[in-house]
């Protein structure tokens, strides 16, 4: 993993004696998509808590484009290109989707800049590029807050993208959409593959299979299983703690 975009190295995040994660190594590739499954508590959030400065490891590195960033602060490591998105979207509602792209943007000026002064022809050309990505182009002069939810996540995965960031995380990107909006939210990840990476949690097995990566399953702070979905789905020891079932039932 020398040569990954990220490098977790050995990285255990202990809280008196609880380890959130337990000497955990993990790699992601330039312009790859890598998925996170595990039970409840298994470490998922708090590993890409720890990628984005929100937690600092116990122990271990974390690497970024050959930089160790376990100590900088968040605001820090999202100006060296890692950008996350949370389960619930966190759009302003009570400016337009434009708007809201506008200010993602233009990350190297405040919001209230953003807002008040005409954009570059640049940023104006990467929030018209998005918002052909994520679908949304008939509503672009529609405030945030009259969207479906679905549209709302959309939305705020145009945000990360819109500020250009080599790394994306996604958490539960597809939480609470319907099937087709999950399936249209699978094509628009594997999109971004190449351009951008991107760490993916999800629970939903059928959105990991559309997504077509690599699979990561975390149980206790520790890498247990990797792979394609098929060789997760029929590991052992993922069938034992995470399925909770039987292999022939699985």
């Amino acid at each position: 993993m020398s040569d990954a975009l990220l490098h977790v190295n050995r990285v255990t995040v202990d809280y008196e004696g609880y380890k959130a994660l337990d000497d955990l190594t993990f790699g992601v590739d330039a312009g790859a998509i890598q998925v996170l499954i595990g039970p409840n508590g298994a470490g998922k959030s708090t590993l890409l808590d720890t990628i984005i400065g929100r937690v600092r490891p116990t122990s271990g590195q974390i690497v970024f484009k050959g930089e160790d960033i376990s100590r900088l602060p968040e605001h820090q490591i999202v100006r060296r290109g890692i950008c996350r998105k949370f389960q619930t979207p966190g759009v302003l509602e009570s400016l337009t989707i434009e708007e809201n792209l506008a200010v993602a943007a233009s990350r190297k000026r405040s919001a209230f800049h953003a807002l008040r002064t005409r954009s570059g022809n640049g940023e104006r050309h990467r929030v018209a590029e998005v918002l052909a990505m994520i679908g949304l182009q008939a509503k672009s002069r529609l405030l945030a807050a009259h969207l479906s939810h679905g549209e709302k996540q959309w939305l705020e995965i145009g945000m990360v993208v819109a500020a250009d960031p080599d790394l994306l995380l996604l958490d539960e990107p597809a939480a609470g959409m319907t099937h087709r909006e999950a399936e249209e939210t699978a094509r628009l990840i594997r999109s971004l593959a190449g351009k951008h990476a991107c760490v993916v949690i999800d629970h939903d097995m059928d959105f990991v299979a559309q997504l077509a990566a690599p699979v990561s399953v975390l149980h206790m702070g520790r890498l247990i299983a990797h792979g394609s979905i098929e060789q997760v789905r029929n590991d052992q020891n993922v069938v034992d703690v995470y399925l909770g079932r039987t292999k022939a039932a699985a």
